[in-house]
């Protein structure tokens, strides 16, 4: 079982929401929602760090985070070493993303990325499984 943390900003709030109640279904060891909570403005640099660093000290195993377009939200969580974070707009990245890159977070957009389709691409994440081998050394190099 894995244990998910969640952050979004307030263009991602509605979009998280939705997702955490989708991941109370899956086998989830536990699910943190670290904000925010409200539609006021907030700044995503903020729930980047709060989902990035749970993951680094090990309260987290993977992460999802949710701002306007994904774009900012995953530019910041990818300046954390160790984290691998993807911005996924479709099945094939949300899985590649897993297998290739063994993305420890991934990036939605909540005013680009419809519930149906954030879902399915959140399950497809987690259902894949790293492959290791020759993608665990690009891996190395990128926190080298």
């Amino acid at each position: 079982m894995i244990k998910i943390v969640l952050g979004s900003d307030h263009g991602g709030l509605e979009l998280k929401q939705a997702i955490k109640t989708h991941l109370e279904t899956r086998n989830c060891e536990s699910i943190t929602d670290l904000g925010t909570y409200t539609t006021d403005s907030v700044d995503y640099p903020d729930f980047a760090e709060k989902v990035c660093t749970s993951i680094l000290n090990q309260d987290a195993d993977l992460g999802i985070l949710v701002c306007g377009t994904g774009i900012g939200i995953s530019i910041k969580a990818n300046r954390y070493k160790g984290i691998r974070a993807a911005l996924v707009h479709d099945t094939f990245t949300a899985q590649m993303c897993k297998e290739h890159n063994n993305a420890n977070v991934l990036c939605l957009g909540g005013r680009t990325t419809d519930t149906d389709t954030a879902l399915t691409l959140i399950d497809t994440w987690l259902d894949a499984t790293f492959e290791g081998g020759r993608h665990q050394n690009r891996l190395d190099k990128l926190d080298a």
